[in-house]
């Protein structure tokens, strides 16, 4: 089968090779896909042979994610893969806002192609959040500029290149990340802007986007819409995506495991679902945890399916120049 099916979930693992515990679970809870990280990464080989084996365990076309923008969050590196400049330098260092965006739409097909050659077909990318002056470190040099307008353009490039490739872009942060000055990672942050300052700045880059196959949520609460729930577990926010921004392809939560949530992982995936978000997303591997969030998580429901299927039909093998793109690049 190539169709989605199977859990809501989507499931990291803890090392280069399947543990034969890993390949029972995965087996048995049938994530929607996986999701892999530097830990998981020795060389193309071996990289190959676990996307594989990962699709195996669910006996089909599952898709496999990573996180490839380039710069400071980039999973595969040198000297086996190529080193990308952060988006934002890319950006600034551009001689035109055309030329910006033809070199981020060759980096992202020249991606795809290093990514399609072992077998990963999703990347967590472009990055639409804009930046501020508090920004935090974490997420500013990779954003893509400070004008909403401009950012739409350039992340649409990026978006493009990708699928040129075969590749599934999944935009991120839903609906805005910019204005957080702090590191989700260990801090829940919020936005206390207005609704109509929001509505003319964070959102303007998503709702251009919105058509793009897939996204991803901020774990970020904003007062003026929910005070008291994050983005990723508020039905008010999640209805905000899809009817205002106009985001209808499938909606993926950022990792459960991240600190800016809190309680334990199986409410974690039970509250974001529950808030209309299709995916859970689990990334570090922890197998207890990931059994709880399984549990919590059931199956794709009818809607997430059918928007899992539209996603994953844009998926399809490429020819790729790859000297020839990176050439071009070197010019731009």
């Amino acid at each position: 089968m190539t169709g989605a099916r199977g859990g809501a979930t989507i499931f990291g693992c803890a090392g280069p090779a399947l543990l034969a515990a890993e390949r029972a679970f995965f087996r048995a809870a049938d994530p929607f896909g996986f999701i892999l990280f530097a830990r998981n990464v020795e060389d193309r080989s071996q990289l190959a042979r676990l996307t594989a084996e990962l699709r195996d365990t669910v006996g089909r076309d599952a898709p496999v994610l990573i996180d490839q923008e380039g710069g400071r969050v980039q999973r595969l590196r040198g000297p086996v893969w190529r080193d990308w400049a952060p988006p934002l330098d890319t950006v600034l260092a551009a001689t035109s806002p055309k030329a910006a965006a033809r070199a981020l739409w060759l980096r992202a097909r020249a991606i795809a192609a290093e990514l399609a050659e072992v077998g990963i077909d999703t990347n967590c990318a472009p990055v639409a959040d804009l930046v501020f002056p508090h920004t935090h470190p974490f997420l500013r040099n990779r954003c893509l500029g400070t004008d909403p307008a401009a950012v739409a353009v350039l992340a649409r490039a990026f978006a493009d290149g990708l699928l040129a490739g075969g590749v599934l872009p999944v935009v991120k942060h839903l609906p805005g990340h910019g204005r957080s000055g702090l590191d989700t990672h260990l801090d829940l942050p919020r936005v206390s802007a207005p609704l109509a300052e929001l509505a003319v700045t964070d959102f303007v880059p998503f709702r251009a986007l919105a058509d793009l196959p897939m996204a991803m949520t901020g774990h970020l609460v904003f007062e003026a819409l929910d005070p008291d729930r994050p983005a990723t577990q508020s039905p008010r926010v999640i209805d905000l995506i899809r009817r205002d921004i106009g985001f209808q392809g499938l909606l993926m939560t950022d990792d459960l495991s991240m600190q800016a949530l809190s309680g334990p992982l199986a409410e974690r995936a039970a509250s974001s679902l529950a808030a209309g978000v299709d995916v859970a997303l689990h990334c570090n591997g922890d197998l207890a945890e990931m059994e709880a969030v399984a549990a919590a998580a059931g199956a794709l429901g009818p809607l997430a399916a059918l928007r899992a299927d539209a996603a994953l039909a844009l998926r399809r093998k490429v020819t790729t120049d790859l000297p020839a793109l990176l050439a071009e690049l070197a010019d731009v």
